[in-house]
């Protein structure tokens, strides 16, 4: 199932894309799509659902982040050999954790906005997981069972508030609009392998990044097993996997992103997003 919420900032309704290409309105079976509402056992009572006869949505209109909100959106640095190497970083023997605050969240097609003081924004394709049961010291042999879908994420960053001010990275990762997801959450039977799916990145037309999750250092069972060890994973957190090479911070000269950039980026089969980068107004 390919899901996502559609309409106005704060009025979404969340959506099933129908067989036909039509959006059928879940809102009377779910609710909204975030924690409990994409667990397992709910994705299961929409799969099981007669879709058919569901209300349609306009196509044509806005589209917000696939899930409303999320319990914890957590993040993995360094995930892929050639990023570790253009940050100048030692290659991880163990995934890298660190937050996003989930204010961060914002559409795949809304405006990116570069925040007051900013010096050094940057952008960062990234498979998202979204998790679907509650999960605590799975193994990695039953990690993918405990993942509702995969989304597109945009894990925008300011460097400088990451690297150059003192402190954990989040500050740097969490100014609103710093999250764009979707357009789609589609579910983890749909995705035969999150090992094996193209990554892109655009600014103004030219390619940036440009890779596959194969080679990602910690895999989505390992990271998701990993990650269970040390905290209880919930329905409805997301997971931002790592960006590949191609960063902003790792051009010579720096490729930052400024106000009247475009940035579009994709991963096979999950969709694509495109951005505008405006400046922060008070």
């Amino acid at each position: 199932m390919k899901l996502l919420r559609t309409g106005p900032m704060g009025q979404e309704k969340p959506a099933i894309i129908h067989a036909d290409g039509t959006y059928r309105d879940i809102s009377g079976l779910v609710g909204d799509l975030a924690g409990d509402t994409v667990s397992l056992r709910s994705l299961d009572a929409i799969r099981n659902s007669d879709i058919d006869h569901l209300p349609t949505l306009d196509t044509g209109g806005r589209i917000g982040s696939c899930v409303a909100s999320t319990p914890t959106f957590h993040c993995v640095g360094l995930n892929y050999t050639q990023h570790a190497v253009e940050s100048g970083m030692d290659i991880p023997t163990e995934p890298i954790l660190f937050n996003k605050a989930a204010s961060a969240l914002s559409g795949p097609f809304d405006p990116v906005i570069r925040p007051k003081d900013s010096q050094q924004l940057d952008y960062e394709v990234e498979l998202g997981i979204v998790i679907g049961e509650m999960t605590e010291h799975v193994s990695e042999a039953d990690a993918l069972s405990r993942v509702a879908g995969y989304c597109v994420i945009n894990d925008v960053s300011e460097r400088h508030f990451q690297a150059q001010r003192l402190g954990q990275w989040v500050k740097g990762k969490s100014a609103p609009t710093f999250g764009p997801t979707g357009p789609w959450m589609v579910t983890a039977d749909y995705v035969p392998d999150p090992q094996a799916l193209r990554c892109w990145l655009k600014v103004n037309g030219e390619i940036r990044q440009d890779s596959n999750t194969a080679d990602m250092i910690f895999s989505v069972a390992e990271i998701v097993s990993y990650m269970s060890r040390f905290m209880r994973l919930m329905p409805g957190d997301l997971i931002a996997t790592g960006t590949p090479q191609g960063v902003a911070m790792g051009m010579d000269p720096k490729g930052w992103l400024v106000p009247g950039d475009v940035i579009e980026l994709g991963i096979d089969g999950l969709g694509e997003q495109k951005q505008d980068v405006v400046d922060y107004t008070a």
